[in-house]
């Protein structure tokens, strides 16, 4: 069915609205847009589905939504026969969430599934939890995350509570796609079987947060930290600052800004921790009052920025590789000192993230895993040990974490929580966070991460970007800034490649459309389509030692270079 063919089913619809059918006929005064908003189906990805607002079967509306529902249902209904299937729904502040919201929570309604409802905006990881608690078969929360304001999406979880993986999300988008037109998705709600929650799971997700701490603030003389926050317009502002009082922490001051949901986003471009200009209003907010640390969450609460003061008492922003590199160290430190360490502890962290904490990890005698990126792998790593080993904490370098294996995403409601407490812990020892992590380079090397990322919008767009992927499989580079490449690693042939030996050794590994490169001098490159976006990544990874701390710029500066140096004579092979 091409884009044409597929309009004119949706507007035969007798349950498409007039408004609906009114945008539809509009948007053919736009060939190329047209196209655009029907020449696929959103499908699927890393985060689920994710997509611009507006008419269309490419497009997140509320159609697109409840094909996703009833899609999901049907899944549901088959892999649990027989059983009273119960769901948990949550949503963040974005644009058109509680209408969303509202057909979701109908639509499963009218298929006989039983709904628990949080009645306000919560972080994701906060319905992750809710998923479990309750004994729930799936769930789903309406956000697109750290998108621009035009975006929202749909993530679909499991009853782990962790996103849809292999072959579960595959299977529910085929049956969304056995569904040909709008009039067979049930939207007939049934209201008996729609519960909204009352404040019991946030009690007890916050108890849960409370009892990871390892250095209870009460107890040093670090208590008094001075703290600023920012949900940046979304969740976070719910339950954050909350968890944040129940490690002790008093001095918390939320951005006031930045503290109303609001789904247009106004006092920012992007609702991204990882982008500076997010944070911009928080840190003149820290210096205004000398605060020790700034914290800032996505809109969904699931991803987390910081910045604290460096050597020079300065505010600088950590990146994700920092802040997790922070995190895991001073969990596995703690961990130590308190004879928590038994033999069968281990953390996780994504391909593309950093592998100083890999050395890490080695030097406490715990197991790192690495998965493919997106949190949902991590979860099913955590999924498939849960019952022979402890899980102490993972990441990835994308600003997401989570410590414990309570919920299975990543959470930047504790995370906020174990941030503020390792930053108590270093100022004790009158260090800043950045005086932590030039210890941890001197003792473990200085490792250097970029990411590029190119944009490719629309059909086009999607075309160049898997062009590019089959040309660095069919003919890649053999140099890269003079380097020759050791190792070419294919996760969607599941081969690893060593170049001088012709050597091929298999990959016990979910497929997925990523490639690395290694070079003879350690230096990794890793390329992948964003699986929320329409952006191809490339993710550079170099280190060298660090004998001390005068030498540090020298030898970012040498190592920013590689990397620069990396990036140029890849792109000369698109």
């Amino acid at each position: 069915m091409n884009f044409e063919e597929k309009a004119q089913s949706w507007l035969k619809s007798t349950k498409l609205s007039s408004s609906a059918r009114k945008q539809i006929k509009d948007l053919k005064g736009d060939p190329s847009a047209f196209e655009d908003a029907f020449y696929k189906d959103l499908a699927f990805g890393t985060g689920g589905l994710r997509g611009i607002m507006g008419i269309g079967s490419n497009r997140i509306n509320e159609y697109t939504i409840a094909m996703a529902t009833q899609g999901f249902a049907n899944y549901l209904k088959e892999m649990f026969p027989n059983e009273k299937i119960k769901v948990a729904i949550a949503h963040d502040s974005r644009n058109n969430a509680e209408l969303y919201t509202r057909v979701t929570a109908e639509v499963f309604s009218a298929n006989d599934i039983f709904v628990y409802l949080f009645k306000e905006l919560r972080p994701t990881p906060a319905l992750s939890f809710a998923i479990r608690a309750l004994k729930c078969h799936g769930g789903v929360v309406l956000t697109a995350s750290h998108n621009p304001k035009e975006y929202n999406g749909y993530k679909a979880y499991w009853n782990d509570g962790a996103q849809l993986i292999p072959p579960h999300d595959e299977k529910v988008i085929n049956y969304v796609k056995s569904i040909h037109t709008i009039d067979e998705i049930k939207f007939d709600k049934k209201s008996d079987l729609i519960k909204y929650l009352d404040d019991t799971i946030d009690n007890q997700y916050i108890d849960m947060i409370t009892s990871l701490s390892l250095n209870t603030p009460q107890k040093n003389k670090a208590s008094n930290l001075n703290i600023v926050f920012s949900p940046i317009h979304g969740s976070g502002v719910t339950l954050v600052p909350l968890a944040l009082k129940k490690f002790g922490f008093e001095n918390v001051t939320v951005v006031s800004e930045q503290s109303q949901p609001d789904g247009n986003f106004p006092t920012v471009i992007y609702p991204n921790p990882e982008e500076a200009e997010a944070l911009e209003i928080a840190l003149r907010s820290a210096k205004n009052i000398n605060a020790d640390l700034v914290l800032a969450t996505d809109p969904d609460a699931d991803r987390v920025g910081i910045a604290a003061k460096n050597t020079n008492h300065e505010f600088e922003l950590l990146n994700g590789n920092q802040t997790a590199v922070l995190l895991i160290y001073y969990l596995l430190r703690k961990w130590k000192e308190n004879k928590q360490l038994k033999g069968k502890e281990y953390i996780i962290k994504t391909i593309v993230t950093t592998d100083l904490i890999s050395a890490i990890a080695t030097h406490f005698k715990v197991d790192c895993f690495d998965t493919l990126t997106g949190f949902k792998y991590i979860a099913e790593k955590i999924r498939k040990l849960e019952n022979t080993n402890t899980f102490i904490g993972g990441g990835e370098e994308s600003y997401g974490y989570l410590i414990g294996d309570h919920v299975r995403d990543k959470d930047a409601v504790m995370s906020c929580a174990m941030i503020a407490e390792l930053t108590a812990w270093v100022k004790e020892q009158n260090k800043t966070l950045f005086d932590l992590l030039i210890d941890i380079w001197m003792e473990f090397g200085l490792y250097q991460e970029g990411l590029i990322s190119i944009t490719k919008k629309g059909k086009s767009g999607a075309l160049e970007i898997e062009r590019i992927m089959k040309t660095l499989r069919t003919t890649p580079p053999t140099i890269l800034n003079n380097f020759f490449i050791t190792d070419i690693i294919d996760y969607a042939n599941l081969t690893h490649l060593k170049t001088k030996s012709k050597k091929i050794i298999s990959i016990d590994s979910p497929q997925s459309n990523v490639l690395q490169f290694i070079t003879e001098n350690g230096s990794k490159i890793s390329i992948r389509p964003s699986g929320t976006e329409p952006k191809i990544k490339i993710y550079f990874s170099v280190h060298s030692s660090l004998k001390s701390r005068s030498e540090l710029k020298a030898r970012k500066d040498k190592l920013n270079s590689q990397i620069s140096k990396l990036s140029t004579s890849l792109l000369k092979h698109f």
